[in-house]
């Protein structure tokens, strides 16, 4: 389809280009050629002043072959240079023709994609959910525990689809909304704090301290996808922490940039699922989906999401039974 779409558009941009060149090189061609006859005509006029109108026929006749010549020449200078825009157009029109349609492609295919994906994870609750009614209701004597079992375990069930519904909406969102277009120069120091207090709850159930070693730098931004941001990493630094240790926010100056480092002591992460977490619905099938941890793999890929709107950047180090550090890169306002 794209394959199509980018030669209509290639012969529209040489189109234009080609009706410009011809339209330019035909008025050339006059402009040209009425100068080359008055340059021509100069030389005969004086021999008649000189001579008389009776004794220059001849050089009449040489100045009218050379201007025919002249102009023969200039078409064919025309023709060759019309070629060569044809070629080089050519080239340059499919090039752009790429260019212009490579960001649809690719928004086509993260469509694809997010639906794709999106559809399998809704499909897998749906399904434990349908098993477990159609098993009950062959059950000619079921009890009244087994019913609540069977809703208890429904509602399990509509709960994991209550958090990716707003986990996708989050994403659908943070992707169509570029916040930072309407930028707020705000101090780092106020971002971290705000971020703690949101998390503070989550961390308080598995008694976790949290705590930041924060620097006074100024950030530009938006303010809430910023606190989202490291919300989003603070929660995720919680889930996958044991109970009674600590999360720490380190924040510091590196050259034009203010660099920030969410800290946990946690299972972490494996090399192999390393380069992928940041990608939407993935999640590591070693160390950190044990315990019964839920997630849908959104949290981090929203993340990165934000970090590429503000221009910033977004790593992960971690060993596994020891920690992970996630490192948000952003710029500084000077």
């Amino acid at each position: 389809m794209f394959k199509s779409a980018a030669l209509r558009l290639t012969i529209g941009y040489l189109a234009i280009i080609m009706a410009l060149s011809i339209g330019c090189s035909v008025a050339l061609y006059y402009v040209s050629s009425n100068e080359l006859a008055q340059s021509a005509q100069r030389p005969v006029d004086l021999y008649n002043v000189v001579f008389g109108p009776n004794n220059t026929s001849d050089i009449n006749d040489l100045r009218l072959r050379q201007l025919e010549k002249d102009r023969s020449s200039l078409k064919i200078n025309l023709l060759l240079f019309n070629i060569g825009v044809l070629v080089i157009g050519g080239g340059v029109s499919y090039i752009l023709a790429r260019r212009t349609l490579a960001p649809i492609e690719e928004a086509l295919e993260m469509q694809k994609r997010f639906t794709g994906d999106a559809s399998h994870e809704l499909r897998t609750p749906l399904t434990a959910m349908q098993a477990e009614i159609e098993v009950a209701l062959r059950s000619p004597e079921l009890t009244k525990k087994e019913a609540i079992n069977l809703l208890e375990s429904n509602l399990e069930e509509v709960g994991k689809l209550k958090n990716l519904s707003e986990g996708l909406l989050a994403l659908a969102t943070t992707i169509g909304n570029d916040g930072t277009k309407t930028k707020e120069e705000m101090p780092v120091r106020q971002l971290v704090e705000a971020a703690i207090n949101q998390a503070s709850k989550p961390a308080a159930a598995k008694r976790i301290k949290l705590s930041g070693n924060i620097t006074d730098a100024q950030i530009a931004g938006n303010p809430q996808q910023l606190t989202n941001l490291l919300v989003i990493l603070l929660d995720n630094a919680i889930k996958y922490s044991p109970t009674g240790s600590h999360v720490n926010v380190d924040a510091k100056i590196r050259d034009k940039q203010v660099v920030i480092d969410v800290i946990d002591r946690g299972r972490g992460i494996a090399a192999a699922d390393l380069p992928h977490i940041f990608e939407r619905f993935y999640r590591a099938d070693s160390s950190r989906t044990k315990n019964q941890t839920h997630g849908y793999g959104l949290g981090l890929a929203i993340a990165k999401k934000i970090v590429d709107l503000h221009h910033g950047s977004i790593n992960a180090k971690s060993t596994p039974s020891k920690g992970s550090t996630f490192t948000v890169i952003l710029p500084r306002v000077n």
